[in-house]
């Protein structure tokens, strides 16, 4: 087949199948560490879709409603395109299969759908106390986490402060700074999408100083590409926030003991 990935998490699953040699060019956020170079086709929410068309792919793998626009261009062009919209963890499992089956790779797909299951299920825990954590994903206008990072504080051993507010759109997510405060997080956690995470821009906001996260140096900073595509190196990202909420409780159970 001739794929081409416009989400980076596309591309990853796609490697992880056994068919980079079937992918023509990437979105520019694609990790292609240890892996033959292919042509970046693009960002996320800008793509050329006359030059992805040009390629004649058999098949394009999109992501969210973001990509919507370019789809259709692409559809009218005369691709064939398939858009996934995973947003919680058992979603991102059956994202994998539908590219599996999608690209011929079906048996494959499964086993890592499930590995990845396997694998998330050895990281949860269910200990007191829970820290009480903010995650960040955009700071202007502040946007907290999406489904599956919500998802994944509470599997790892935390508690999302916004977790009523877990929408699949990014409006759903907004959060004003002075209801941070009052939330009062034990922890903060930041990754923002497609920057880096400016940790003394956080430090300055009018009253966060008072936030139990900053007091106490639990402001955490995270690489969007392990938290943020919803794919398997999600897991890396759980293994991380495993450890900090298993450090701060023992801290917590330290204290509590002296």
């Amino acid at each position: 087949m001739r794929i081409i990935c416009l989400s980076a998490e596309a591309a990853d699953v796609c490697a992880r199948l056994g068919a980079w040699e079937d992918v023509l060019a990437v979105s520019a956020f694609a990790s292609q560490e240890g892996l033959p170079r292919r042509p970046v086709i693009g960002g996320f929410s800008k793509v050329d879709a006359e030059r992805v068309a040009s390629l004649c792919p058999d098949l394009v793998i999109a992501f969210s409603d973001v990509q919507a626009d370019i789809a259709a261009q692409l559809i009218r062009a005369g691709c064939a395109v398939l858009v996934t919209n995973q947003r919680t963890l058992g979603e991102i499992a059956d994202t994998i299969r539908l590219i599996g089956g999608a690209i011929g790779r079906a048996t494959a797909a499964e086993a890592l759908a499930t590995q990845f299951l396997h694998d998330l299920d050895s990281l949860r825990v269910d200990l007191d106390p829970r820290p009480r954590v903010y995650f960040e994903e955009w700071p202007d206008p502040l946007i907290s986490g999406i489904g599956w990072v919500g998802e994944l504080i509470e599997w790892c051993g935390g508690e999302d402060v916004f977790a009523a507010r877990r929408g699949r759109s990014a409006h759903e997510r907004r959060v004003e700074p002075h209801e941070v405060v009052a939330a009062n997080p034990d922890m903060l956690l930041a990754s923002w999408c497609g920057k880096k995470v400016d940790l003394d821009s956080i430090r300055r906001r009018p009253g966060f100083e008072n936030i139990a996260a900053l007091r106490d140096g639990e402001l955490h900073a995270f690489e969007s590409d392990i938290l943020l595509q919803p794919g398997p190196r999600i897991v890396e990202g759980a293994r991380a926030v495993r450890g900090l909420f298993d450090r701060w409780r023992a801290r917590r159970s330290e204290a509590l003991a002296t």
